[in-house]
């Protein structure tokens, strides 16, 4: 879908095809976990997916280090670490996925287009919709000062609060409730990122954002089709970008 160029937007997504030329520098400087002993799990395995998403068009040295850092074998039921670092969703349990790798770098880098993040130059506290199995959060937290993330089914609130506890992430905090609601303690947020998508955003979190932050979520079209939503906050209001066709779990109320 071609969009309009807009401020703060890498060039790419103005045009219906992302450049080919992988950032080497940025790969190649690129900080990774050590391995922790499963045949897959290696720096060369991540940083080899790395560089697909940077191919596929992901700029940022910011996000592309995060991917390479963070194991998503780690956040996978073992009969699925072999597809750990395909760019692929894979199920976590209650109905719920991991998003693929090129989605959570793609929304993570519309994040740092925010007016508030260019002018301050850096990402400052993210709300993040979905905890699922904690994989997104534990990118998130390489790239922002601090991530608040809620999860509105304890099954997978326990399951990440499980996978994230032996990373020790200082400046990321689970917590159990309503997406929908937002988290208002914690904000005003710079950004906020939600990995469901319904036909409306819940206006909770456009409260909750800065002005000058910005919320990227999924959200229904009226073909029924799912797209990628960015909506930056400004001084006089809200504006909106719709860009490509995504494919999210539904956003539902209320806690299970």
């Amino acid at each position: 879908m071609n969009q309009p160029k807009r401020p703060g937007f890498p060039a790419w997504i103005a045009t219906s095809a992302a450049p080919k030329t992988v950032n080497a520098r940025a790969v190649a400087t690129a900080p990774a976990m050590a391995p922790v002993g499963l045949g897959l799990d290696s720096a060369a395995v991540r940083m080899r997916m790395v560089q697909r998403l940077a191919a596929s068009g992901i700029q940022s040295p910011n996000v592309l280090g995060a991917l390479g850092r963070v194991e998503r074998h780690l956040f996978v039921d073992s009969a699925l670490v072999n597809q750990a670092y395909e760019d692929t969703s894979l199920p976590i349990g209650l109905q719920q996925t991991i998003s693929k790798p090129s989605v959570v770098a793609r929304m993570i880098e519309l994040l740092e287009g925010a007016e508030c993040v260019r002018s301050s130059g850096s990402l400052g506290r993210i709300l993040e919709i979905g905890t699922g199995c904690g994989y997104q959060a534990a990118v998130l937290s390489c790239v922002a000062k601090q991530v608040y993330s809620i999860e509105r089914l304890r099954g997978l609130h326990e399951k990440a609060r499980n996978n994230l506890r032996a990373l020790r992430l200082t400046n990321v905090q689970l917590l159990f409730g309503d997406g929908m609601l937002g988290y208002a303690q914690g904000g005003p947020y710079a950004g906020i990122i939600s990995a469901a998508g319904g036909e409306v955003i819940p206006k909770a979190w456009l409260d909750q954002l800065v002005v000058g932050g910005r919320l990227v979520a999924p959200t229904v079209r009226s073909t029924g089709q799912q797209a990628l939503l960015v909506v930056d906050k400004t001084p006089h209001g809200f504006t909106e970008s719709v860009l490509e066709a995504v494919h999210f779990v539904p956003l539902k109320s209320g806690i299970a």
